[in-house]
Formats: C-alpha cells, structure tokens, sequence
C-alpha cells in the first residue's frame, strides 16, 4: 500500500509530507520510504494560528476559518506529494492536522482537538484520508501522545540496552523501548525557545537560526532554578503536555521579580532547560542510547548541551539508522493510517495510559469510496526499513 503521512507540529511552522510503501510480511511491518517534501504555512494562515493558541481567546468563527485553511494547505501539499513523490498515485492519506489544544486536567487528558477538515484533502485528491488520530486514545483513557510510540517500539525493539527514542518538535518527548514500554512528554523543546525568539524580535525571526543566540548567552542560574521547578517534571508517565502550559506567560511569570535578563541569555536558558529535562528523563529510566529527530536536531547548541547533559550515552539521529530525521513524524503517521486501514490497533497503552489498544482516527472516503485492506492480517511485532 503507497502511503502519505501528512504532519504539521506544535511549532505550527510548516506541513511536512512523507511517502512510503508499505507492507505486511508476516509479523513484520516493511516500510520502503519514498521521499519527502515541506512546505511552509502562509504567513496569513501562521499569524492566525498563532493568535489563537493559548493564552490567546478565539471564536468559533476563527476556528471555523481556520479548520478551512488548515484543511486547505494541508490539501495543497497532499495534492504535491502525490504528484512528486508517488507518481500521481497512492493509495491513502493520513493528516494529523493542526493540533489547537490539548487538554489536560490534572494529569489526565480530557479532550485533544486538531484542525484540518480532510474533506478538502480528499477533494483535492480523490483518495481516502485518514485523520483524527489522537481522539480515540484519549476516549480510551490515554494521553493520545506521543503516537509515535508504536513506531519507536516496532522498530527499536531487540537492540541492546535501553534505547531511547526523543523527539525534539514543539515538545520533546521519549519513548523508552525496553521491557515494558513507556513514553511520555518531558517538557518543552522548540516551545519555548521560538516563542522567545519571535518575541524578541518582534516577529522577524521564528527560532534561533543554528543557535546563534543561545550560543551568545549564558545561563541564568536563578531563572533555571525557578523554570525547572516546573511540577511537571515530577510527574510519573504517562504524561503529555503543550503549548497550553509551556507559552510566553508561562515564561513572565517564571521572570517576575528577576532583574532584566539579557536576550542572548534568555534564549540560551530555556535552551539549557529543553536539554536537562530531556537528559534527566532519560537517566530516570536509565537509556543506553538516545536516537534523535524532530527539528530541535537542527539547533546545534541544543544538541551540543544535550550531549553535554547526558556524558557517556550516546547522542545519535535516526538518519543513522535509516529513517529520514526530517520526516519521522510523517512517516510514523503513514504507519498509523495504514494499520487503522487494515483495522489494527495503533497504540501502545503502557506508552500512551489507554485501558487497551485502538484501532485510531476516522476515514473519509475518496472518490473510488473507501480502502479495502486484506483481510488476512496480523498485528506486527517489528518495523523494518529498508
């Protein structure tokens, strides 16, 4: 089956799109990567979903006009991907969409909403679109994050110690493949530090381009004391988190009291705090190697600190073990839509809390109706790439 993942992260920066084939061997899951495309969000449409995060307020006209354009681009890139990476053919789509909110309520997870109506995904496309994939989880007492999970579990399973798989978006968040298998959010990764920078900078700049800035500051003892005495980090997994809790009135009121902090080391202390919560999560649970993806790869003082954080583990991307970093995420959600597809579950729930596995998200039909798997299939214990 040519699969499509579609995937725009809390970053909300762009829609990355990964193509695959894929196939069922057995009891082993074959994925045959196809290539990737990107494509940025509009400065109009980025502006609006940025206004209506948290803390901002909203309408639910705004939300109307944005599950329209959120569906809308994401319908572009599909229509791109299609065309350039599949050879005007494939067989499914499947869109996380935009994620708004997530809502959590004393550690649990009440609701989880992403925009992005795939009707116009499968309009523009003719093919059937798998979208919505958090809900289910969360209807089934999960945290509906990190979804990648299954994936992390599939794939890093039998290598030796404790792997750890991180991803650094908007959020970080761990999967710890050993025994049974757990995962969470730590906390945030380019949340905070993109935020800060847009501030700064009135706009101009998104995020700390190569780390220039952080590398031009120094660490605030006083402000990281008060940023790591976050409760959340000593919260037990499963847990899950976002830009709910971790936005810029989170930061002022981390600032209240202080004396003003330069720029330079405003950005390079909640860069310091992604690297040491990521690091003391994966000590927590003892990790052998951590394999990385996610734009926060990108930032070489993040990475640089992280290294510095975790000593004598391993710091590696998944580039090295063959999966595109870039597109992880896409890839993964290509994996989710191809077993909701053929009816198996896409959760791991020591990963996520669910009471069981589900099948996840909703299918709208494409012009030829909807997919029809094969009926004689087995739930995969293992992920190769190749």
């Amino acid at each position: 089956m040519r699969v499509i993942g579609l995937m725009s992260g809390t970053s909300y920066d762009a829609i990355d799109a990964a193509a695959a084939d894929l196939r069922l061997d057995g009891d082993e899951l074959v994925l045959t990567p196809l290539g990737m495309l990107s494509q940025p969000y509009s400065d109009d449409l980025r502006t609006a979903v940025a206004g209506s995060l948290p803390p901002a307020s909203t309408s639910m006209e705004q939300v109307c006009r944005l599950d329209t354009g959120i569906g809308q681009a994401f319908a572009d890139v599909a229509r791109q991907a299609v065309e350039q990476l599949c050879g005007g053919y494939a067989d499914l789509i499947v869109s996380h969409g935009q994620t708004v909110f997530h809502w959590v309520d004393g550690g649990s997870v009440r609701g989880t909403l992403q925009l992005g109506q795939p009707a116009w995904i499968a309009e523009a496309t003719g093919i059937p679109v798998v979208s919505d994939l958090r809900a289910r989880d969360v209807a089934a007492g999960g945290q509906g994050a990190p979804l990648v999970s299954i994936i992390d579990v599939l794939w890093l399973r039998g290598r030796s110690g404790v792997p750890i798989a991180l991803n650094l978006g908007g959020i970080a968040n761990i999967t710890v493949v050993h025994g049974e298998p757990v995962a969470f959010d730590t906390g945030p990764a380019n949340a905070l530090i993109d935020a800060v920078v847009a501030e700064l900078t009135g706009g101009r700049l998104g995020f700390d381009a190569d780390g220039a800035m952080a590398g031009r500051g120094r660490v605030q003892p006083e402000l990281f004391a008060r940023l790591m005495a976050e409760p959340y980090y000593e919260r037990a997994a499963p847990k899950s988190t976002g830009k709910e809790l971790f936005n810029l009135s989170y930061l002022a009121r981390a600032l209240e009291g202080l004396p003003d902090v330069p720029a330079d080391d405003l950005v390079a202390t909640v860069t310091a705090l992604t690297a040491r919560t990521v690091a003391d999560a994966v000590r927590r649970y003892g990790g052998t190697e951590v394999i990385a993806s996610g734009g926060g790869i990108r930032n070489p003082v993040l990475m640089h600190l992280l290294a510095g954080e975790l000593g004598a583990v391993p710091l590696r991307s998944t580039d090295e073990l063959g999966l595109p970093s870039a597109a992880k995420e896409a890839y993964a959600f290509a994996v989710l839509g191809f077993l909701t597809a053929h009816g198996l579950g896409g959760t791991v729930p020591s990963c996520t809390g669910a009471r069981h596995s589900s099948v996840l998200g909703s299918i709208t039909p494409g012009m030829a109706g909807l997919p029809t798997p094969d009926p004689d299939v087995r739930p995969p214990v293992r992920l190769l790439i190749e």
